[in-house]
């Protein structure tokens, strides 16, 4: 008999349907880096990066990277998006491996909010919902409504030539959560503007993920970002990178004023490698 001839009794083929969708739904909106270890080759000769990386985030939860430059950090989002394979480990998100190419659950921002300059700033927020289908019409209605929020409505017709860093920043948040992603990767989006612009940018960010609740992977060099965004901050060793510790937030830790704040702000810091004078 060829396995062509080979049939599943329809009994069983539904109960592995029903458990594979039991397993989908019990990690649902999960993320989990299962032992990860990345190398590069340059030069016919390998950089290690990653070093038995492991970390869960759960639904709905925003996890902060923290680490020495170059450690990999930036590597960790390009794995998670599915534009790299690791060298081995897994990462998985639906309780399935990450997929290589395209991911309709996926939004992603970056330091530098790379605007089309050709493009209004409206048919910027609006391009990535064209690239997945929806109607011209559909996409503007969208982008407009988002742009409201990030407080950009008067400037939609504008160019990227025409903001402030500022503005633009908030520009390519807005183009990524319009596409209502249920994964959001972040690298250092709010690096390039001013401190004030940068916790203004802190602020609404933090209210906008409350619309959907994405699961959220940021990459920061600011502990105190980690602090403000996080539920809970992975701080990275120096390259090959794993992780040092996992310290959790909570809501009293975001105090800036509070003796939680001194404390969590310290524990981070030492983590890093920084001493700090923050006492008590």
């Amino acid at each position: 008999m060829s396995t062509t001839d080979v049939k599943v009794p329809c009994g069983q083929a539904a109960g592995e349907r029903r458990a594979a969708q039991s397993v989908a739904d019990v990690h649902r909106g999960e993320l989990v880096v299962d032992r990860v270890f990345h190398r590069y080759i340059a030069g016919g000769r390998p950089t290690e990066v990653l070093n038995d990386v492991s970390f869960r985030i759960d639904p709905g939860h925003v996890a902060c990277v923290v680490g020495p430059s170059g450690c990999g950090k930036s590597t960790l989002l390009g794995l998670a998006a599915g534009l790299l394979r690791p060298s081995s480990g897994a990462l998985r998100w639906d309780g399935a491996p990450v997929a290589i190419g395209r991911n309709p659950h996926l939004g992603m921002a970056f330091q530098q909010p790379g605007l089309f300059p050709w493009m209004s700033v409206r048919e910027n927020v609006a391009i990535g919902l064209r690239t997945r289908g929806q109607s011209r019409r559909d996409a503007r209605r969208v982008a407009d409504e988002f742009l409201d929020m990030v407080g950009l409505a008067d400037f939609k017709d504008a160019y990227p030539n025409q903001l402030s860093g500022g503005m633009a920043q908030r520009v390519g948040i807005a183009r990524a959560l319009a596409l209502r992603p249920r994964l959001l990767l972040l690298d250092e989006p709010f690096a390039a503007v001013d401190a004030f612009t940068r916790l203004k940018l802190q602020q609404e960010f933090k209210a906008l993920l409350r619309l959907d609740r994405p699961t959220v992977l940021f990459v920061t060099h600011d502990v105190p970002e980690a602090i403000a965004l996080g539920d809970a901050i992975v701080v990275m060793t120096q390259r090959p990178a794993s992780v040092q510790r996992i310290i959790p937030v909570s809501r009293e830790d975001r105090d800036r004023a509070s003796p939680a704040y001194a404390r969590k702000l310290a524990e981070t810091l030492e983590c890093l490698g920084v001493t700090s004078d923050i006492q008590d």
